[in-house]
């Protein structure tokens, strides 16, 4: 198949609202050649994460929009846009060949609109731009409702949260202290040729100049190092954890914390991974035995206490909580176009009743951490101050540490052009179980 049509067809799938990229671009990366699957994903992420600037354009260009049928072929004009625009490809090769992809489209009357668009932007593109950047939300790329947000929560900086929204994010590793320090394995990057350098935050992160195939990493098969991103190692270390612990990891999937946990102190008493996919679970399953380490996973709804807690409390408890995921849009830049502004409400109340659900589970004296990717106080310090405020028996702790961005509850870090992604923790402490939870405990 041709490149430009498979991308079209993986991005027409996320604007029909039927899947993420995630889930339609496999498919359609087995349908090209192999030496085309890296143009093919670069020209979904692509045109994904400059789709309002482009959806912009393509409105000044187009006398009427497309009818719902013909969704593939305006993604496919949003590919050609975004070659023009963003990428080194000729543009008279970036034409052509969209131009020609109409046909595996199976629309070959649409070659003469695509050529007369994309040749008019190829003439006039900056005179367009001029118009369609006049949208402070266009010009940098983002969904109004995302925009004003952003803007609403970080007005100073914006301008740097929506600029690193738009970059290609860093290759980030965890070291397995289990089994070798961060300095020797960064020695054998050295040997092996691969730049890198320690991540400033966390103590076993390492980041890498260029990021590369994992299978080229010295060792990554045997579990000496696994892919994270340096704000999501930094959960793990605030469960300050000891000897003989149970430790509840609720929402666990892919694995990545679970593991660093186990990593972190190997003589746990048990530790339970918790997620609500089944098949999600599957590839915690896989990371955990690429490192050799186990866990007790159970596929349940975290706020389903009755139907998967034994009742023997846990001393630690990491909640990474269901979010927006606005923290990683530059991992996931179809976020732009599958997220909405009605989502951030539902969200916030699934995050408290998690938490009002996993605290009875918590011994007196354990510590929970709240963790969510994203950077909009609505999930993340506005849960916390609500969930403080009813439940009288917790107490914030302090996080330490000099990374992020204060707020009245927990701690944002926000997403570095050369760094961490966006991410938020809480830590929060149990001094006295609630009133219905000791009468609970008295009945029993």
């Amino acid at each position: 198949m041709n490149a430009r049509a498979a991308a079209a067809r993986a991005l027409a799938a996320v604007l029909a609202g039927k899947a993420s990229l995630g889930g339609s671009l496999p498919a359609q990366l087995k349908a090209v050649a192999p030496r085309d699957q890296g143009l093919v994903q670069e020209l979904a992420f692509g045109t994904a994460r400059w789709y309002s600037r482009l959806e912009g354009l393509a409105r000044e260009l187009l006398n009427k929009p497309m009818k719902p049928t013909d969704q593939d072929l305006h993604a496919l004009l949003l590919v050609g846009l975004y070659q023009l625009l963003y990428l080194r490809i000729p543009a008279h090769a970036a034409i052509a060949e969209t131009v020609n992809a109409a046909v595996s489209l199976d629309k070959p009357w649409a070659k003469g609109l695509l050529n007369a668009v994309l040749r008019r932007v190829q003439r006039e593109g900056e005179a367009l731009l001029v118009a369609v950047d006049k949208s402070p939300s266009q010009r940098c790329a983002h969904p109004g409702w995302l925009y004003k947000r952003l803007q609403r929560a970080w007005p100073d900086q914006l301008d740097a949260i929506t600029s690193a929204n738009n970059l290609h994010p860093p290759m980030t590793l965890r070291v397995n202290q289990r089994r070798l320090s961060r300095d020797a394995y960064l020695q054998q990057l050295a040997d092996a040729g691969i730049g890198a350098s320690a991540c400033t935050f966390s103590a076993v992160g390492i980041q890498l100049a260029v990021p590369c195939d994992v299978n080229l990493l010295p060792g990554f098969a045997d579990g000496l190092v696994s892919v994270q991103d340096e704000a999501a190692q930094l959960a793990a270390p605030l469960l300050d954890l000891k000897p003989g612990l149970r430790v509840l990891d609720a929402c666990c999937a892919p694995g990545g914390k679970t593991c660093q946990i186990l990593e972190q102190q190997p003589d746990l008493s048990e530790v339970v991974a918790l997620d609500l996919e089944p098949a999600r679970l599957k590839r915690v399953e896989e990371n955990l035995s690429r490192l050799q380490l186990s866990a007790r996973l159970i596929a349940a709804d975290g706020r389903a206490v009755d139907q998967w807690w034994d009742g023997t409390p846990f001393q630690r408890i990491l909640l990474d909580a269901p979010c927006s995921a606005t923290g990683v849009i530059r991992r996931h830049p179809d976020i732009k176009l599958t997220r909405t502004s009605a989502d951030i409400a539902p969200l916030a109340e699934l995050q408290g009743e998690l938490l009002d659900a996993l605290w009875p589970t918590l011994e007196v004296g354990g510590i929970l951490v709240y963790a969510t990717c994203s950077v909009l106080p609505d999930e993340n310090s506005r849960v916390i101050e609500a969930f403080l405020a009813r439940e009288p028996g917790a107490r914030l702790l302090d996080i330490g540490g000099d990374y992020g961005v204060f707020q009245p509850c927990g701690r944002q870090l926000l997403p570095q052009a050369d760094g961490h992604d966006g991410f938020y923790l809480a830590r929060l402490i149990k001094l006295s179980a609630s009133p219905q939870q000791k009468n609970r405990e008295s009945a029993a």
